[in-house]
């Protein structure tokens, strides 16, 4: 609520959130090996592009604003407001909240640039961020978007609860946790590649990671 009193997230987004938060409670609310997996995959794959993004929603920006801008240090990557309920007001305090955090510039949506495959409020991009962008981490994504970018050929790092939603399963990584977990986890990432000059792993299976997921949700169940 403290994100919708402060204008940066929605109310349809808190709705959203909270549907995102019944998965936690069904995973233990802890991380299991299998989002450690993915967060390692994530870092790699962040590190190794050309022109990397961070998406930045209200939802996000609410909860793990500080971690975004030690995300977008790490990486060289800038930060970018996109939000589905079209706001001029909510990107400008998504970018204050940003800013407040200690980030320096932050790209702003921008006609000048769209999306293909989407028609929604999402389409509009900046042409130096996501529009140009060969790897983009958007967590709480919203399935159009996710779909729209890897039908462009960009990979898609995203954080998400539900294993079986669009978003989960369209991303070229999906880290099925809480948000507020996996941010942390994905720096100290970062910090061991950069310590282990960038060590490589095996190829991440993301529907194999899903999978796994979704087993340990309906084990809660049973």
């Amino acid at each position: 609520m403290a994100g919708v009193k402060r204008g940066v997230t929605s109310e349809h987004g808190l709705i959203a959130h909270g549907r995102g938060e019944a998965y936690d409670y069904l995973l233990g609310e802890k991380t299991h090996d299998f989002a450690l997996a993915a967060i390692d995959a994530a870092a790699q794959l962040l590190t190794s592009a050309s022109h990397p993004v961070i998406s930045v929603n209200g939802n996000v920006a609410a909860l793990v604003a500080a971690d975004l801008v030690r995300l977008s240090e790490a990486l060289g990557a800038p930060l970018e407001v996109n939000i589905f309920h079209a706001s001029k007001q909510r990107e400008q305090a998504i970018r204050s909240c940003l800013q407040k955090h200690g980030a320096g510039e932050v790209l702003m949506p921008s006609t000048d640039a769209e999306l293909d495959f989407i028609d929604s409020n999402r389409k509009y991009v900046h042409p130096e961020g996501i529009y140009k962008a060969d790897a983009i981490f958007v967590p709480l994504e919203d399935g159009d978007r996710c779909q729209a970018l890897r039908q462009m050929g960009k990979a898609v790092v995203t954080v998400d609860l539900n294993p079986m939603s669009r978003t989960s399963r369209a991303a070229s990584i999906t880290i099925v946790d809480n948000v507020v977990r996996a941010l942390p986890l994905l720096l100290e990432s970062l910090r061991g590649l950069a310590a282990d000059n960038g060590r490589h792993s095996a190829e991440f299976d993301n529907l194999a990671h899903l999978a796994a997921a979704e087993r340990e949700i309906r084990s809660q169940g049973s």
